[in-house]
């Protein structure tokens, strides 16, 4: 259940979630994945994986999820709930209340049940109580769009006053991180840019956990 707390509660500065690009061959992207897990503390990893047939599919999660889960993070799959078990990953996300309600029942309790694309405050408490581990906001749609970013730091700090379930933010850019640490996020989620800045992975995902840990408000 999606539990209230008091506002005053303090909590510890947020770790970061790691967001891969569309990976088709894992081979090639493991020493660039260890390369990052060893620039800082990251929690987890959400795997975003290319179509493939179902094999294939988990062959690609278990050479990662080796790679992950030796450094204390958790493997978590962007979608493919049905992927979890059969291939040692720790959990699924899902987008969308529908799809995290269709597959909650799949995951809990021995795996990580994520949700993002909660579009309203209603969805987002809706999720908190059908267990939820986390509640992501902020993310890029499919289609490009998301909200401003004004709209995704009040959305946090609303969910952070009043609930115990985890939230992430998601940080399109560097100078994102610190706003949303700034608001209470508990984790925060970096994705494709920080994978293509010319200083490599490891610098970038570093200066993320520099700014998450200063909450610096940047933005």
């Amino acid at each position: 259940m999606a539990r209230s707390q008091p506002a005053d509660v303090e909590r510890a500065a947020p770790r970061l979630y790691l967001v891969t690009p569309v990976i088709e061959d894992a081979a090639a992207f493991a020493g660039k994945l260890g390369e990052a897990l060893e620039a800082a503390d990251v929690a987890a990893v959400l795997l975003r994986l290319a179509p493939g047939g179902e094999r294939d599919l988990i062959n690609r999660v278990k050479e990662l999820a080796s790679v992950v889960q030796r450094r204390d993070a958790a493997l978590v799959l962007e979608g493919r709930p049905e992927l979890a078990a059969r291939s040692g990953a720790d959990g699924a996300h899902l987008s969308g209340i529908e799809a995290f309600t269709a597959a909650v029942e799949s995951l809990k309790p021995a795996r990580i049940a994520g949700c993002g694309g909660l579009h309203t405050r209603h969805d987002a408490m809706l999720a908190g109580e059908r267990g939820a581990d986390y509640v992501l906001f902020g993310e890029i749609e499919p289609d490009g769009s998301r909200p401003s970013f004004s709209a995704i730091v009040e959305r946090i700090e609303w969910w952070s006053q009043l609930f115990e379930i985890p939230c992430v933010g998601f940080a399109a850019e560097l100078d994102e991180v610190g706003p949303l640490a700034a608001a209470r996020a508990d984790f925060i989620a970096v994705g494709e840019r920080l994978w293509t800045r010319p200083q490599g992975i490891g610098a970038a995902l570093a200066e993320a956990a520099r700014r998450a840990a200063a909450r610096e408000m940047t933005a």
